[in-house]
């Protein structure tokens, strides 16, 4: 089962721009009412009118088409508003319409985005490094900005949210988000497909062949390491959520030591409160303090009152979401 990274839009605009077809991107700078993308929604347009990504879920990209390939002819980047019907709306499933307005910029040209500054962007995806690329449409002036470099930023950032900040738009390129999970239980089976479908690169730890098997998890991303070799190969960052699962202190207790150590956003581990109880003393005696510990969310999961694996799995992305969104 092929599980992409992350979107690959600007990536796709610069690769199309490098095989001399032209290409351009299209962003959706402002929405108002029900619009069908969130504000930093990209699609890619090449010059042979190939495209990828979505700024509306169908209802204008016929439109943004047309302009962006006029865009690459003349090398002008232009705003452009749609107001998108009731029909148009229910035609993609929307329940109202609304409006969007999307920055169209050709790759190169006078007033374009420079292919350098898109191989910048590129390279500051592809190495998890959250950036922001900002555009003046007043001059076309563009910089990236790294998070959290810019402190009036930060919370842009924090809450993935592509924005205006005065005259100024703000495009986002937040890391993919990621969830590793350790311990190949039951519970495991529906919370890694269930991340997947929330839009995290799902991986799952277990050095016991036994329970980590493609047969138990078809089609899911497996590294059988010692938890804390897999945890240090995978580089854990702000945009990592961790979830241990198998109850037994000589998997959990490594891969919850290289979380606290790291700026994951989530950490939450399985267990009875009298379990936790004997993991933080743990804890205690290898060193770690009482607000390290703290960050541990245990017993995992919302309190739902789940009982099965799967409504467990419920609780703990829901835990994960809540940690993400209002943490």
């Amino acid at each position: 089962m092929d599980h992409p990274a992350f979107d690959d839009i600007p990536e796709t605009a610069l690769d199309w721009h490098r095989s001399g077809q032209g290409a351009a991107l299209a962003t959706v700078v402002e929405t108002w009412g029900s619009a069908p993308r969130p504000v930093g929604s990209q699609l890619a347009i090449s010059g042979a009118a190939g495209i990828a990504g979505s700024v509306s879920g169908g209802c204008v990209e016929g439109a943004v088409v047309a302009e962006a390939l006029e865009a690459i002819g003349d090398g002008r980047p232009r705003l452009l508003d749609f107001g998108v019907s009731d029909d148009e709306a229910f035609a993609v499933g929307l329940a109202c319409g609304g409006r969007i307005r999307v920055l169209v910029e050709p790759v190169g040209g006078a007033q374009g985005i420079p292919e350098a500054l898109l191989a910048d962007l590129a390279a500051a995806r592809a190495a998890r490094r959250a950036v922001a690329l900002v555009v003046d449409p007043g001059t076309w002036e563009r910089r990236l900005v790294d998070a959290p470099g810019d402190a009036a930023l930060a919370g842009r950032f924090h809450a993935d949210q592509s924005g205006f900040e005065g005259s100024l738009f703000v495009g986002l390129h937040n890391p993919p988000l990621r969830m590793v999970v350790v311990g190949a239980v039951h519970i495991a089976q529906p919370l890694m497909r269930m991340a997947r479908l929330a839009g995290y690169e799902a991986t799952l730890v277990d050095p016991r062949e036994a329970f980590a098997s493609a047969a138990r998890f078809p089609g899911e991303t497996i590294v059988s390491d010692w938890p804390d070799a897999a945890l240090a190969a995978l580089a854990l960052d702000a945009r990592t959520a961790v979830v241990t699962l198998t109850h037994d202190p000589k998997l959990d207790d490594p891969a919850i030591m290289a979380a606290l150590r790291a700026p994951v956003f989530y950490l939450g581990c399985l267990g009875s409160t009298r379990t936790h109880g004997k993991r933080v003393a743990r804890l205690t005696g290898a060193g770690f303090t009482e607000a390290e510990i703290a960050r541990i969310h245990a017993p995992v999961g919302l309190d739902i009152g789940a009982r099965s694996p799967a409504e467990i799995a419920v609780a703990v992305l829901a835990e994960v979401t809540l940690a993400l969104r209002r943490g």
